[in-house]
């Protein structure tokens, strides 16, 4: 088994090999690392063993690839994919190059893991981070009764705009401190005490990108036709996402059988004792593998509606440890 890395040197990519070494189960063989011309030369460790980042080329560096995991940008992805795959590796995308191709399957495993064994063009796309963790609560909902719609607000840590946003947000804190004018070059704003409702560009219906991908892929993840309003909202925590989710479903469920389904679900961690403070929050659940559910209630609004609060590290299984585990379901599984 042959492992390559594209985009070794940024958030994901580090994450990729921090999960490396977490999941000693993964087994692989060999492990290659790839990246831009700044990062190529750059030398990482997994499982003790020293990798030097390899220039990302039209060559045939892949000829020997099993599995290729890139997280290098959409415009990385559709120029290198046919290089990556021409030799029939396997390439999981983490942008949003392929996500809505019909010939391309958007996995979560949790969810829809078979999709994985059906990509002709050597191709799986990963969600978006928020889609993720959204849908992976939102399935133990559905194994109760369909869901005909989904309101949800999103709070996003300032990690979901890469390392240099997160020096950033550090930086306006200590400038604001010292009685300086802060730095602004990543958000559309000042992100230190403050939110800002504005996540990538918006679109002609007033949503923006981001929350017009929570819609499309959470449709075509879960095989559904339901509906989904997002408002997505950057907020002044270093890292893992937090939303607040509304659904209603075609039949009436209670928060008993809710909040059972939720504790027995793949990848879900039930934290739900408000009267004790317990519930998720970023603070705690930054760097963990679970999605973290809690805040659990009936809609007082809606005979058929639930609500909960979910909280997940956006870069581990809102990227990274998504696209692992998509290998290695398919390697389980692979026919």
């Amino acid at each position: 088994m042959k492992i390559a890395i594209i985009g070794a040197s940024g958030a994901v990519g580090q994450e990729f090999l921090t999960i490396l070494n977490e999941r000693e189960d993964f087994h692989f063989d060999e492990l290659v690392l790839f990246g831009s011309p700044r990062s190529a030369g750059s030398k990482y460790l997994c499982r003790g063993k020293e990798y030097e980042v390899k220039l990302l080329q039209h060559n045939d560096d892949f000829k020997d690839v099993d599995i290729a995991l890139t997280s290098a940008g959409a415009s990385t992805s559709k120029e290198f994919a046919e290089t990556i795959t021409k030799y029939g590796a396997l390439m999981i995308d983490n942008s949003s190059a392929f996500r809505m191709d019909d010939d391309v399957p958007l996995v979560v495993p949790e969810v829809n893991a078979e999709d994985a064994l059906n990509a002709p063009r050597r191709i799986i796309a990963n969600p978006n981070c928020t889609t993720i963790q959204m849908v992976v609560a939102l399935q133990a909902i559905e194994k109760l009764s369909h869901i005909k719609r989904v309101h949800v607000a999103t709070y996003q840590s300032a990690s979901g705009g890469g390392a240099q946003a997160m020096a950033e947000l550090e930086a306006q804190h200590a400038q604001i401190i010292a009685g300086e004018e802060p730095t602004v070059e990543k958000f559309a704003y000042q992100l230190a005490y403050n939110v800002i409702p504005h996540i990538d560009i918006f679109t002609e219906n007033d949503y923006t990108k981001e929350e017009m991908k929570m819609y499309n892929e959470t449709r075509k993840i879960m095989h559904s036709d339901v509906e989904v309003s997002a408002t997505c909202v950057r907020v002044p925590v270093m890292r893992a996402h937090s939303e607040s989710i509304w659904v209603e479903t075609a039949e009436e469920i209670s928060v008993e059988a809710a909040r059972k389904s939720f504790a027995e679900s793949e990848g879900i961690v039930l934290m739900d004792q408000p009267l004790d403070k317990v519930y998720p929050m970023p603070l705690f659940v930054a760097g963990k593998d679970p999605v973290y559910v809690g805040r659990v209630r009936k809609d007082i609004a809606s005979k058929n509606g639930l609500a909960f609060w979910c909280v997940a590290d956006q870069i581990k299984k809102g990227a990274a440890l998504n696209a692992i585990q998509i290998a290695e379901w398919v390697i389980k599984n692979r026919k």
